[in-house]
């Protein structure tokens, strides 16, 4: 069996590197983007535009329900945040957390992560929900949000 198994990997070098990779692996990203995306809510929490520009990979796209936009700097991140942050910062908010969260790895360097953000108030009222999915692609640097979706949360509430 071991000598069959050496001649497929011959044939197919891709088949070598699925055999000789860690069983584990997946769980160890699935643990690393769940702890990225939460130190990401924690980041976006304090509604500083540089304190979450660290999260996301140049370029990145960025997709709501009226459109979507190329972001290829973080310069371009932050003339999209800025607005955004100061009209949650006008209505009271106060945090977000990252709810009903499905990690899917989709290759060794491609996840896709969906959730509910859930944002509050300070007084601990709950302001918004925003369905949310992410992929992620792991850069020398560690997981980086490539593409950010903000949709219904009917989507997630279906899975």
């Amino acid at each position: 069996m071991m000598h069959l198994i050496v001649s497929l990997t011959s044939l197919f070098p891709a088949l070598g590197m699925v055999l000789s990779a860690r069983p584990d692996a997946g769980e160890d990203d699935k643990a690393a983007v769940t702890r990225v995306l939460t130190d990401y809510y924690n980041a976006f929490s304090k509604l500083d535009v540089q304190a979450i520009l660290p999260y996301y990979h140049e370029p990145s796209l960025l997709i709501g329900p009226g459109a979507v936009a190329a972001m290829p700097t973080h310069a371009a991140i932050t003339a999209t945040f800025t607005p955004a942050m100061e009209g949650l910062r006008a209505r009271g908010y106060a945090r977000s957390e990252l709810s009903m969260l499905h990690v899917k790895r989709l290759s060794a360097t491609t996840t896709l992560a969906s959730g509910i953000a859930v944002r509050y108030k300070a007084d601990g009222q709950e302001l918004e929900r925003v369905g949310v999915t992410y992929l992620l692609h792991k850069a020398d640097s560690g997981w980086k949000i490539a593409v950010l979706v903000a949709h219904d949360t009917l989507y997630n509430s279906n899975r």
